[in-house]
């Protein structure tokens, strides 16, 4: 099993000067720190107008200073926000593209398409039609990045004329996809599609079995119609996260940040209303927990979702049921609610050194294992996909710059006033 670490850039008020500042720089730190223990991926997410949640709109740029700070770590974008009122789908391949060299292959491209309000009204995206808009657009940017020219196209919500996009990513044909999942019909369109499953429900190891068990049928049947030129066979989870030698110390420094990453979720998503640049989601949610006092119980803080805040044997045995139900990837929230910058670095210490380990030794043997009994299923899903014509020579468009275009105009019109009728 390979491990992640997975970034919202929260920043619960009240804000100082220089409060955002501190929080990416420490970010960047424990990035590097984590490429340093051999964690397999740094996940960042896209999110816009979602205050306290979420601080991340560019996360292409933090990715790309993590970049020339480490060397293993592969960089997630999970997720790029790829409906076009988002990100043009030109610009989502340039910059996935751009980002793979500058990182040499080391992007996993996340795709998603967002269910927030704030963010979806505020680029007047269409909720009912989110879901069309998005599969159009992940179809063309994988086009974009496998073919030499893209061909064009004219479609329901997007179109685009022949351009050959530039740069090329390292990963040929693209770097490897995947699409955000809540929701278990998100996971099962996951693997309908060909690509790996992120998911963000919190789910115990026992409903885990579940999810993963009917991902990899999908994947192995006829109903696995690749949606890019390659398939990515992979399922991650997220987990919650604070490791100590002592239980209590590892509860006290991390449950409250996983609390306020689960109520600011349900507030900006499900519950909540919000008035831009005056809701205080930390006010709110202090208040909750004042007017219903929980008494912590240390066996609940360790099962389910919240199973990875605890010593290393606790998140060890967690993390096995994990593995034994065929999840390839944890991906843990470290940097929550107001969890402080020393403690993370301090929990992925305990957790790099004592728990990842046992896990690693594991792994080379179960991703071949894995790849050699997929291998004739995904040889099977690529020969059901429509490829994209690609053009012949002879067939791709001339362009004129816009020079001679004007120059050609101009003595197109001349000619009419020099040879009336």
């Amino acid at each position: 099993m390979k491990f992640g670490i997975f970034y919202e850039h929260q920043l619960p008020r009240p804000w100082s000067d220089g409060s955002e500042q501190e929080l990416f720089n420490e970010a960047l730190d424990q990035v590097e720190l984590a490429d340093r223990l051999g964690i397999d991926f740094a996940w960042e997410v896209e999110h816009h107008f979602l205050e306290e949640y979420s601080h991340s709109s560019a996360p292409e740029v933090f990715l790309a200073a993590c970049s020339q700070r480490t060397s293993n770590i592969r960089l997630g974008q999970g997720i790029r926000q790829v409906i076009p009122q988002y990100n043009h789908p030109a610009r989502t391949a340039e910059v996935i593209a751009t980002l793979d060299l500058v990182s040499n292959g080391r992007v996993d491209f996340g795709t998603g398409e967002s269910s927030a309000e704030l963010e979806l009204g505020g680029f007047r995206i269409p909720v009912e039609k989110k879901r069309e808009i998005y599969l159009e657009a992940v179809e063309q940017i994988c086009n974009m990045l496998a073919m030499d020219p893209y061909p064009g196209y004219k479609g329901k919500y997007f179109e685009m004329p022949c351009r050959n996009i530039v740069p090329k990513p390292v990963q040929r044909p693209h770097p490897p996809l995947w699409v955000a999942c809540s929701q278990r019909d998100t996971i099962r369109l996951a693997a309908r599609l060909g690509m790996g499953a992120l998911t963000f429900a919190f789910v115990d190891p026992e409903e885990a079995t579940e999810w993963v068990e009917e991902y990899y049928r999908i994947i192995k049947s006829e109903e696995c119609v690749p949606i890019g030129h390659a398939v990515n066979p992979n399922i991650c989870m997220v987990s919650s996260f604070s490791c100590h030698h002592d239980r209590q110390t590892a509860i006290d420094r991390g449950l409250d940040g996983f609390k306020f990453f689960g109520f600011a979720l349900g507030s900006l998503y499900a519950f909540g209303e919000h008035q831009p640049g005056r809701t205080d989601l930390w006010k709110q949610f202090e208040a909750l927990q004042d007017a219903e006092p929980e008494q912590i119980d240390i066996t609940r803080a360790l099962s389910g979702s919240q199973g990875g805040i605890g010593t290393p044997d606790d998140l060890r045995a967690h993390l096995r049921k994990f593995e034994a139900c065929g999840v390839d990837q944890v991906t843990f929230i470290q940097q929550a609610g107001r969890n402080r910058h020393d403690h993370i670095c301090e929990s992925l210490e305990v957790f790099g050194t004592e728990v990842m380990p046992e896990f690693k030794e594991r792994e080379d043997e179960r991703e071949r294992s894995k790849m050699e009994e997929l291998a004739p299923y995904i040889e099977a899903a690529m020969a059901r996909k429509k490829v994209m014509a690609s053009l012949a020579d002879e067939d791709i468009p001339i362009y004129p710059s816009l020079g001679r275009k004007i120059s050609e105009e101009s003595k197109s019109e001349a000619s009419i006033y020099d040879n009336p009728r």
